[in-house]
């Protein structure tokens, strides 16, 4: 029987539905969770609107699951920047009753506002004036919270991101898997057109629709889906289509031949490097990406299938040169299915299941070596 056969695995994660780490993590749990001889998964379906009394039943929840019996105990959370129930849980849990680990989706903090309740954020000018003042209070709790633990980040950056705001973790370069979906025609045989794809919100890029229709050639159609995307406003010659699922998730790349990455990820509080969930569903179906050169998005030009872009107008000149280009296309739709065979769900998370099983062995040494 291996060490994670004899493990009781509690999963700590958004809901599916509420975020794109909500939707990352059913896969993975799915991919993970026959190692495990026990699995509790516990969703947090409040998450970035919880009230402090749905964060103190999450922790008391998380707490129950962790120390129910003397079985080896493994505790993850997925933690990206709103992370607040999963943090405050994290930091509740005593190190000696259980192993305690997190992939970190937004490095190189765990959560970057650990004060935003419902009521908190509601107020924009009152979340940042809880936050932006107190963020070295809020830096040197993390420190005490993540000392001696394991940090996963999906970029080789991240990880580094951490291990320079955090010494005293332990950060453990992963990556981010490329789901599985199904075949679609060729790039060269798709329409002229390009894409763009994802939940709304800033620094998604969005909001430069409008000056990438001005500078990319009249005959290449932009079309535009996800979550919010219906309440952006009009622009001549961009198709909008909002949020879609399933066989329209299907229909939207196969009416694409390239995904535009316009991101910026350098805010007020600093920059960060979280792994694009965009891109891998962009490579899931074998459509390359052209992107900025900016955070993590760096990292993933140099492993190909995408080509950075510094501006918007060097953006629209990449789409004018490749999207007309069949033999530009097909190698980069080559690049797009070598980093998805690399990055399939096995092979990322083996990488996890080695980490937990080595952790596991070292606490078993130590605690043979205790008197």
């Amino acid at each position: 029987m291996t060490p994670l056969e004899r493990t009781r695995l509690v999963y700590v994660a958004p809901a599916a539905g509420r975020s794109g780490v909500g939707d990352y993590a059913d896969d993975f749990l799915a991919e993970i969770r026959p190692h495990f001889g026990d699995v509790r998964d516990r969703r947090i379906d409040t998450e970035g609107a919880e009230t402090v009394r749905e964060v103190i039943d999450h922790c008391l929840a998380v707490r129950r699951l962790s120390t129910s019996d003397d079985r080896p105990t493994v505790v993850h959370f997925e933690q990206s920047s709103g992370s607040l129930s999963a943090f405050w849980a994290a930091a509740s849990l005593s190190r000696r009753s259980a192993i305690v680990t997190a992939t970190v989706h937004d490095p190189p903090h765990p959560v970057w506002w650990p004060l935003k309740t419902r009521s908190v954020g509601a107020h924009r000018l009152l979340h940042h004036t809880v936050h932006y003042p107190t963020r070295p209070v809020h830096t040197a709790l993390q420190r005490r919270v993540t000392a001696d633990r394991t940090l996963f980040a999906l970029t080789n950056i991240g990880a580094q991101s951490i291990r320079d705001s955090y010494p005293r973790a332990h950060p453990v370069a992963a990556r981010i898997y490329v789901p599985q979906r199904s075949p679609l025609p060729r790039l060269p045989e798709r329409p002229l057109a390009v894409g763009l794809f994802g939940h709304v919100y800033g620094g998604k890029g969005f909001d430069l629709v409008t000056d990438l229709r001005r500078h990319i050639g009249p005959d290449i159609d932009i079309v535009v889906a996800g979550r919010g995307t219906e309440a952006l406003p009009d622009v001549p010659g961009v198709r909008v289509l909002g949020e879609v699922n399933g066989r329209a998730e299907d229909a939207f790349f196969a009416s694409v031949r390239l995904l535009l990455i316009p991101y910026r990820k350098h805010g007020a509080y600093g920059p960060s490097f979280p792994a694009s969930s965009t891109i891998t569903r962009a490579f899931a179906y074998r459509t390359p990406v052209v992107c900025f050169t900016e955070g993590a998005l760096a990292e993933t030009v140099g492993r190909g299938g995408a080509v950075g872009a510094d501006t918007v107008i060097e953006m629209a000149s990449v789409v004018n040169r490749v999207a007309r280009d069949d033999e530009r296309l097909i190698e980069l739709a080559d690049d797009v299915h070598r980093v998805a065979e690399a990055d399939s769900l096995p092979r990322c998370a083996e990488g996890f299941l080695n980490s937990w099983s080595a952790l596991l062995e070292r606490r078993r040494g130590i605690t043979a070596g205790l008197p």
